[in-house]
């Protein structure tokens, strides 16, 4: 299952351990296709073999993603990955969401909810935790919950801490308000949502923020606007029942479809190419490294959702494509000729989305309430901290 990662005092800067491109399995999940657990349907195995083959040695879950991490975890230790030791990929979850308005930030509950991860994803430590839209919680609640992230950090059960949410707003608020009072900063903060061609709220002002507040890594996941920004749109799958976008926006987005067959483009290719592409330059004073870059070069992180070998594949050649682009100082005729080809396509797509911005008018950078107006934490008061008697807390603490 993997060896103890190494102390606080011992570990690198999350920007120089986390990859820029990150396999996101949200995916997993009856949310995004009928049967998660059908191979015919979801080759989650299939995904997870080629993603590590292909070099892309990171993984992003959460227990809220129904069965995704057990289906993560389960194809990370089948046989036939048994050539990729645990040190050899960078592994991401999440806590504190129970399910979709239940929410439990009790110390009590982020350390089960971790223990649990642990034992599904067949490891002994987590790379990344974050605590799991923050902003349905109060601020004190979040506080209270990062401090335990801190301490099973501490005792070396996992390597890094951060907080995930959608509005960029609230991220910032608690990220500074983190810093002021513990006196310590986040590793990370994931948005989701926030910087596609429908939406570029997470840009300067934002990454600025988070910058003062000392955040060290700020990933942008969601590039499709969970399902949005696609030929299929929100209305159709399994997305339809739950997708929280308003009608007309989705209307615009189906303009969007034939703005790019117009180009002889597809809308997802270029939400993912242009996504990818800025946010690699803008987020890249809070980003990773990348090893087809020279050492120190920060790449802005991205968190990709797919579900399909294809989809992967092509996300993959795609952002190999932006990586070329950000190579200033070409070592050959071939890479030379990798640059050029990508700089002509990062004009051509930016062009394209232009032409998308005008159609989409008001709803361009149009962010939904999260929380819903009325939210209520289905959570009784009296159950927080109140974890099931299945085992894990004893089989973890006991083996202190």
């Amino acid at each position: 299952m993997g060896s103890i990662p190494p102390p606080k005092s011992e570990r690198k800067p999350l920007h120089q351990a986390i990859p820029p491109l990150i396999l996101g399995t949200a995916t997993f999940n009856s949310q995004y296709v009928s049967d998660p657990f059908n191979p015919e349907i979801l080759p989650a195995l299939s995904i997870v073999s080629r993603t590590l083959e292909l070099g892309i040695n990171a993984f992003d879950t959460s227990p809220y993603y129904g069965p995704s991490e057990t289906i993560l975890g389960d194809a990370l230790a089948h046989p036939v990955n048994a050539k990729y030791p645990r040190s050899s990929y960078f592994l991401v979850t999440k806590a504190g969401r129970i399910g979709g308005n239940e929410f439990d930030y009790s110390p009590s509950w982020v350390r089960y909810s971790v223990y649990r991860s642990l034992e599904r994803l067949h490891t002994t430590y987590l790379d990344l935790v974050y605590m799991h839209d923050v902003e349905f919680m109060s601020p004190a609640e979040v506080l209270g919950a990062v401090g335990e992230l801190r301490r099973l950090r501490d005792e070396g059960v996992i390597r890094y801490v951060g907080i995930s949410g959608y509005p960029v707003s609230k991220l910032c608020d608690l990220a500074e308000l983190v810093q002021a009072e513990s006196g310590e900063s986040l590793d990370a903060v994931l948005s989701y949502s926030h910087f596609t061609i429908q939406n570029t709220t997470l840009s300067t002002s934002a990454v600025k923020r988070f910058t003062a507040a000392g955040v060290d890594v700020v990933l942008n996941a969601s590039m499709l606007g969970m399902g949005l920004l696609t030929t299929r749109g929100a209305d159709a799958g399994p997305t339809a029942a739950w997708h929280p976008s308003p009608g007309e926006l989705r209307g615009k987005v189906k303009q969007l479809v034939s703005v790019a067959k117009e180009a002889d483009e597809k809308l997802e290719v270029v939400s993912i190419r242009w996504a990818l592409d800025n946010w690699s330059r803008d987020g890249a004073s809070l980003g990773g490294t990348s090893s087809r870059l020279p050492e120190g070069t920060r790449v802005g992180v991205s968190v990709m959702g797919v579900a399909s070998v294809p989809e992967l594949e092509e996300t993959e050649r795609v952002f190999h494509s932006v990586v070329e682009g950000l190579n200033i100082k070409p070592s050959s005729p071939e890479v030379a000729e990798a640059h050029a080809w990508s700089l002509q396509r990062r004009k051509k797509i930016q062009g394209l989305v232009e032409k998308m911005w005008a159609v989409l008018g008001e709803w361009k950078d149009y962010s939904w309430d999260s929380p819903e107006p009325g939210f209520v934490n289905t959570r009784r008061t009296e159950d927080f901290g109140i974890v099931p008697d299945d085992g894990v807390m004893a089989r973890h603490q006991g083996s202190k």
